[in-house]
């Protein structure tokens, strides 16, 4: 699972910082986590098929999360792609997609499936065969989701040297997939317990979009492999932070560290700084395996 940052900026427009856009990679297939001014630009640079792109996450409706989507979603469409898409946002994102669409007079090429997030409650919106989307509450101030996405347990690894030379090569993923194969030309049973390892675990990507400190997701997103935090603010401005439903370096680092998580990356950070070295100095020292978001730059989550 690879985890690529799109955009490290905040609200109002920065030179050199593009709004939040991410992008994961589960398996073959690729999944848009907001979709800010210009994302479409993004993908093009990073030469990403639009065609592997089935699933995008809106977290909220504040402009820098959502205002490239409807440009997205129109450039698919003069691409001729054929293949669903499934947008997951909140309940009045179709509402605004369709009245763009509507009226310039875009029909798109592909069907959009809609299924709205739950700002209340944590909600599965999302299950394929290898990996589910969860959204869970956030503290903001309009109705804000983040997301769980997990990758779930792989195949079972073949033991190839226990297998006999004439064992049925059509019954391997089944030994794969945890199941017991009877060979009914020599009655013999081949259980996969005796022929596989385990598979690889699970693993887990937690996306805190903009949100005031909030303990109240830590059983959500506990042991997660990778957490992306917002780090709108460095501690001297924390009053700002809650005024505005913010976090900073600090309280997002302590969120990482109370929850358990493998690595941290911290983004969406105000135009006001223009060096942002303070942000990682001040999550290092609540919790070290802390990284600043890098726009262009891949975490693989292993």
């Amino acid at each position: 699972m690879k985890f690529t940052v799109f955009g490290i900026g905040s609200a109002t427009p920065q030179i050199g910082k593009h709004p939040s856009a991410f992008l994961l990679e589960i398996e073959n297939e690729y999944v848009l986590i907001d979709c800010g001014e210009g994302t479409q630009f993004r993908l093009l640079e990073h030469k990403i098929k639009h065609t592997r792109l089935r699933t995008i996450c809106i977290s909220h409706l504040h402009g820098d999360h959502y205002f490239g989507l409807v440009g997205l979603l129109s450039s698919l469409s003069l691409a001729r792609r054929n293949e669903p898409l499934t947008l997951i946002g909140p309940k009045s994102l179709l509402e605004i997609v369709n009245i763009q669409l509507l009226n310039s007079g875009n029909d798109l090429s592909f069907e959009l499936i809609f299924v709205p997030t739950d700002p209340q409650h944590r909600k599965l919106v999302l299950e394929k065969k290898h990996f589910k989307i969860e959204c869970f509450p956030l503290i903001h101030r309009i109705p804000t989701t983040g997301f769980l996405i997990t990758k779930k347990r792989g195949q079972r690894h073949l033991i190839p040297d226990k297998l006999p030379d004439d064992f049925p090569h059509t019954f391997i993923h089944l030994l794969k997939e945890g199941k017991d194969v009877t060979d009914e030309l020599n009655g013999v049973t081949y259980h996969y317990l005796d022929y596989t390892t385990e598979g690889d675990p699970p693993k887990v990507f937690a996306y805190c979009s903009d949100t005031a400190f909030n303990p109240g997701m830590l059983e959500t997103i506990k042991n997660a492999d990778l957490i992306y935090h917002e780090a709108t603010f460095t501690k001297e401005l924390t009053a700002r932070a809650q005024k505005t439903q913010h976090s900073t370096a600090e309280q997002a680092a302590e969120i990482a560290k109370a929850a358990g998580a493998k690595k941290l990356v911290l983004g969406h950070f105000s135009s006001r700084y223009k060096d942002i070295e303070g942000h990682l100095t001040e999550a290092q020292a609540v919790f070290e395996n802390s990284e600043l978001a890098e726009q262009g730059k891949n975490y693989e989550i292993k």
